[in-house]
């Protein structure tokens, strides 16, 4: 039988500003994945759009929205404002619990570069609201203060030819106190464009939310 899902393009409309997102969520939706993305990037990223696409095949809502409006993100160094970033992140965040439908579902963040940092501050901030985080390619070494904080299960997702984000990720590995993982894309660049990576990661990350998320409710049962 075909799974049904809803599509919808949502305007996000917080106190200050209204972000444009485009949200999944799949028949019998499990939990809820909203994307933090990488500076320069949107809610079209063909990279995150082709993950958000596996994630759904597995049952997980998927939400993928402008962190930024258009005339801030042309301001370079809006870009790189990872205080602005997981201040968005967080109010979207609250969003979505406040939203019919998907309001019950669990949380994970699936941040990608500078987006990972944005990511597991917010995830800092939540706690145990926020049941998994993935980072691909990021830069968790720019939320270096708030790591010991974070309390879902976080895997950190490096190409094996990323050599400097490779270092970054293992001193961010090295402060995480929560369930982690450091895993490494053999023959994979920051991008993750050679043939087959990309698919790599989505798997990854698919079965790291889902395992998590799955856990989490086992958990809550007992």
């Amino acid at each position: 039988m075909i799974q049904q899902e809803i599509y919808k393009q949502v305007s996000i409309e917080l106190n200050d500003v209204t972000l444009q997102g485009n949200l999944v969520i799949p028949e019998s939706a499990i939990g809820i994945i909203v994307f933090s993305h990488g500076s320069g990037s949107s809610r079209l990223s063909p990279r995150n759009n082709y993950v958000a696409r596996v994630l759904q095949g597995r049952g997980l809502a998927t939400l993928l929205f402008d962190l930024l409006t258009e005339s801030e993100d042309s301001v370079y160094e809006t870009r790189f404002n990872i205080d602005l970033l997981t201040k968005r992140l967080i109010a979207v965040t609250n969003w979505v619990r406040n939203q019919p439908k998907i309001n019950r579902l669990p949380i994970g963040y699936f941040g990608a570069s500078t987006g990972a940092a944005s990511a597991l501050r917010a995830a800092a901030f939540f706690g145990k609201k926020v049941n998994a985080v993935v980072s691909r390619g990021g830069r968790p070494d720019m939320a270096m203060a708030e790591l010991h904080k974070v309390t879902a299960p976080t895997i950190l997702i490096v190409g094996g030819w990323d050599n400097v984000v490779i270092e970054l990720n293992k001193e961010a590995y090295a402060k995480l106190r929560c369930e982690r993982k450091l895993e490494i894309v053999p023959e994979a660049s920051h991008l993750f464009e050679e043939a087959g990576k990309l698919e790599e990661v989505a798997k990854l990350s698919a079965n790291w939310f889902v395992s998590s998320i799955t856990s989490k409710k086992d958990t809550d049962v007992q």
